[in-house]
Parts: C-alpha cells; structure tokens; sequence
C-alpha cells in the first residue's frame, strides 16, 4: 500500500527528481511497494547513487536488487528554518542505512513519529510516497524496537585517513617557488546593495595597490566559482573581471571543482611556479545579503524552488549544507560525547575577535547564554552556528618568488598544501563523525612538510559553520580525533593568548561569510603584524583552510625564507 502526504504538509509543488534512464529503477520502485538498489553484479556490492561501476571491485557488470526496506537511523536534523514548496517546516530530514548493505545510505524523511523520540541506531522501514510519477521512499520507525544498532563503520575510519596519503611525487616542491604578495578587500556588509563586480574590482585593486604592482603586472586571474548561474556566489567569474579591465592574462582558472572556494589561490601556485604567468590576481566575491534581499522583493528568482532536480537531497528538503553537516554534528556528538556548549565555545571566541575588528559585521559581546537561546536553524545548530551572509569581495595575488622579494609588502611564503581526496565525494555517503572533506587534506598537507601542529602559531579554519572549525581542528591535529569537547571548554585553548588562537579577526560566524578567502586575508594580516588589537604576538606561521564537503584545501604559510 503505498501512504501519502505523510509528512503532513501540502506537497503540491515540492521538488522531485530529474528522471533519467539511469536512476529510474530507484525513483519508480515503490510503485510495486519494493525498494530497489543498484547492485554491482561482480562482488554483490551495492551502489548509491547508481554509477556505471562499481566502486570497490571496478566491475562494470551493473544490475538492480530488490532490497528490504530496513534501515538503520544514523541521522536525523529537525529542519525549523528552511522551507520549499509544499514542504513548510519543520520537517524532520534524514539518513538511513541498508540493512542489505550499510555502506549505502539514503537520505530521506522520518515520518510517522515524534522528532524527540528518534535515536541513532532505531530500526527503520521504508514508506512510499507518490508525488506524480516519483515514489519518494521515506521512513518510519519499525514498531518493535531492539537495543539501537551502533553507527556504521566509514570507508575511511578519521584516525586512519594517513595510511591513504599518497607520497610526495617529487622533493622538489612548487611551494618553494611562490610567495603572496598583496590582500585586499572589499566594503564588507550586510545589503550593501552594489553590483557584484564593483566589490571585485575594489577588492583587486587594493590588492594590486597593496603589492606595489600595476594592473599591466598582471598576468594572470584565479577565481571561484567562475562564471555560470552561481546566484549570490560570484560577479560572472573570470570573463566578467577580463571583461571590466583589459588585463589579457597568459593563464585563467575558474571553476566550482577545485580545492574549496579558496582553490583558486592553489590553482595559482600551481601556475606561477610552472612559469605560465608572474603574478595571479586570486578573486572571490559573495552577495548573498543583497541577493537575498532582491528575491524579497521579487527581483530576483530564488536559486531553488519546485521542479525537477538531479539531487539526491533536495527531494526531502535536504537543500543546504546545514542539512548534512547537523548530522554529522549530531553523530558527533553521540560517538565523543560532544555537546552545544563545545560548539558555543567556537561562537564565542569568533565573537571575541570581532569586537577587536572594525570591518567585522557582528561585534557585539555574546555568553553562552547568548549562544544557547538563540532560534533554532536545524537541530542542533542555532543561529550563532551558522556563518553571516554578506556583500564582500576579496583578493590574493600569488606571485614568482624571485618577483616577491622587492615589492611593497613582505612577503608571505608557502611551506605546504593539502589537496587530497581520500573520502567520497557524496555528501551523505561520506565521513560520518566530521566534516567531510577535512580528514585527508589535513592529513596531505603535513605529508608535506617537517612542521607539526605545535609548530603553528594562528590558524584561520573555515568555520561556514561552528562544526566545518571543530573538524578542521581534529584534522589538523590540534587535539586528537573525539577530544574537541575537552578541549575547547572555556575556550581558552582557541583565544588569542591560546595554544592556538583561531580566526582572529572573527572568522565566517562574525565577521562575515568571505568563502575561505577572508580566512587567507587573515591569515597574511597576521604574518605580516598588521593585525592592530587583534595582532597574535610574534606570528611566525599560519593555517588556512578552505572548505570542506566540497573539495577542500588547506594551505600552510610562514614569514620567514
């Protein structure tokens, strides 16, 4: 029998998948009430989402299987602050895994039961819901109960994510050949209401001005995302700054699939030490205040609405990344005993640097009072776990190192990067206790380099979200895998007279939402000294992150040659 309308809401207009030849089999299987998986037909394995191979035995012989229908819960999230078409929250969005095969994971919906009952480890069966020609398999809890099941195991356990590092290909390390040379900024707000590309341009302008050089100097752009319907994530990319300034590079870089929004400063490295080009204008522009107020105002169209999608999330309005990374929190939590309070002391440091930062777009005093109050966005994230959107551009040029050494700032030199991709991609199929995409560059960037944590005096994490920084800071090694909780109470650990103080100038959550990039400006201003009240004494060397989920990256600076 097949249920509708069972989260209770009027689902008319609510997202539904693109169908297609390859996950058709998946999308329209309930309509015999039977859950289907896609299996690999060399080793049995099962494969979501479907692929046309299979991903642990590299057999191409792929079939479909007739599965259970039972799952484990292994994530859960009461969404209270985003809505969709026939979907008003809250709603409860989560994850599944088979009982056939718990490598795979569904993300769903739980319905038919009281979001404070659910617990990770409950039994669960699929319900089908009709929705056109889509049966959206959601999930209920099974009415017989047993000791909840513990948590599946990763593809790549976090403690033993070196074993994967790949060595170094060469001793010969294009780091050693590149040096920044100028940061800027632009005006940083909150609807500042200006076209996107005249932040861009601000913000290279003061970067080309604080580097001593002219815009002829400039031979080549970096940037992400790049052109393309990005919304309030960019000013057209690489084409619209060529476009506005005439600056014809030997080199160009643009593109969502790079190492974190920050990937483009990488990507430059990578250039200037090849010889393509001498010095990278490294550019990254975010509107979202402004957008968000457009769309208010039905000037704009909002980036998702009803219709068909390719995502495997959206469906269950699974539709930002708060979605997936509450999970992972939430796991968290349940596998180290993490609580809020951990993830306050985050907030609260970001608060604290703030107040010291004129530019910063919340500099008011926060408690942990504060922290705890504040209105839910998605459990067990508050409004003060989330990052600031904001109107603001920012600039890096990536230079030769022989070029760097005469210009008008000293020099910041780059010791490592880390780049690789050791867990999945998918966002619900990947690392379940921390943020994926975190672990194995982490883990790449100290293959290359004879530096170790206690070595690093300011570290700039990404903190899109207070658990992206308490990833980056198990990855990093700043305390072990699980010891985040110990460590960051009081935090004192993170402060600025810390063991390592972290995003000073207010990072994402106070500052405002730069996308990594503002986390790479910091990261020099404090190399350089020219930090002001927030300035850590006698910085000598600096992390920055980018990312996360996405691909990431994460880049190791010092001051010295």
């Amino acid at each position: 029998m097949i249920e509708k309308n069972q989260t209770g809401a009027d689902v008319a207009g609510r997202p539904l998948p693109e169908l297609t030849e390859e996950n058709r089999f998946f999308w329209t299987s309930g309509a015999d009430n039977q859950l289907r998986v896609q299996e690999c037909q060399s080793c049995s394995a099962l494969i979501h989402p479907p692929v046309p191979v299979c991903r642990y035995c590299r057999g191409q012989q792929m079939g479909v299987r007739d599965v259970s229908g039972y799952a484990t819960l292994i994530g859960f999230t009461v969404n209270h602050r985003f809505g969709l078409p026939g979907m008003p929250p809250p709603y409860v969005i989560a994850q599944v895994a088979l009982e056939d095969d718990p490598r795979v994971r569904l993300t769903t919906n739980a319905i038919e039961c009281d979001p404070d009952s659910l617990e990770l480890g409950m039994r669960m069966e699929v319900v089908f819901q009709q929705e056109e020609d889509v049966w959206l398999p959601l999930f209920r809890p099974t009415a017989e109960q047993g000791t909840p099941a513990p948590l599946p195991v990763d593809e790549v356990e976090p403690e033993q994510v070196w074993r994967y590092v790949r060595p170094m290909v060469s001793q010969d390390k294009f780091e050693d050949k590149v040096a920044i040379t100028g940061v800027g900024m632009s005006q940083i707000g909150r609807r500042l209401m200006r076209p996107p590309l005249s932040l861009t341009i601000e913000a290279c302008e003061r970067a080309i001005a604080d580097a001593g050089l002219t815009l002829d100097d400039i031979d080549g752009l970096s940037t992400y995302p790049g052109g393309g319907p990005t919304g309030p994530f960019g000013e057209g990319g690489m084409t619209a700054l060529e476009s506005a300034l005439g600056i014809r590079p030997t080199w160009y870089n643009g593109g969502m699939e790079t190492f974190g929004p920050g990937g483009s400063v990488i990507a430059a490295m990578l250039a200037v030490a090849s010889g393509l080009a001498r010095h990278v204008l490294c550019f990254r522009t975010v509107w979202e205040a402004t957008h968000g107020e457009y769309v208010k105002q039905g000037k704009l169209s909002p980036m998702i609405g009803s219709g068909r999608t390719t995502s495997w999330q959206i469906p269950f309005g699974a539709l930002s990344a708060a979605h997936t990374l509450a999970q992972n929190a939430q796991r968290h939590f349940h596998r180290y005993g993490t609580t809020r309070e951990t993830l306050g002391w985050i907030a609260l440091n970001q608060r604290a640097n703030a107040e010291l930062e004129p530019t910063a777009i919340y500099r008011d005093k926060m408690t942990m009072e504060d922290y705890l109050s504040a209105r839910t966005i998605t459990t067990p994230f508050g409004l003060y776990d989330c990052d600031v959107p904001c109107d603001a551009a920012t600039a890096v040029i990536v230079s030769a190192r022989d070029a760097a050494e005469d210009l008008a700032k000293p020099p910041v030199y780059v010791e490592a990067v880390g780049t690789q991709i050791i867990e999945r991609l998918d966002w619900d199929q990947s690392t379940l206790t921390h943020e994926p995409q975190v672990l194995g560059q982490a883990a790449h960037m100290w293959s290359r380099t004879t530096l170790q944590p206690q070595d690093i005096d300011v570290a700039q994490l990404y903190d899109g979200f207070t658990f992206n920084c308490l990833s980056w800071i198990e990855a990093l090694g700043f305390c072990g895998i699980g010891e985040a909780k110990d460590f960051l109470d009081g935090g004192k650990n993170i402060a600025r007279d810390g063991l390592i103080p972290i995003n000073t100038h207010g990072g994402q959550l106070s500052h405002g939402r730069t996308h990594g990039m503002g986390l790479i400006h910091e990261a020099v201003i404090q190399l350089r000294g020219e930090g002001g009240a927030r300035q850590v004494a006698d910085a000598k060397t600096a992390v920055a992150s980018s990312g996360g989920l996405t691909p990431s990256g994460v880049v190791l600076l010092r001051n010295y040659a």
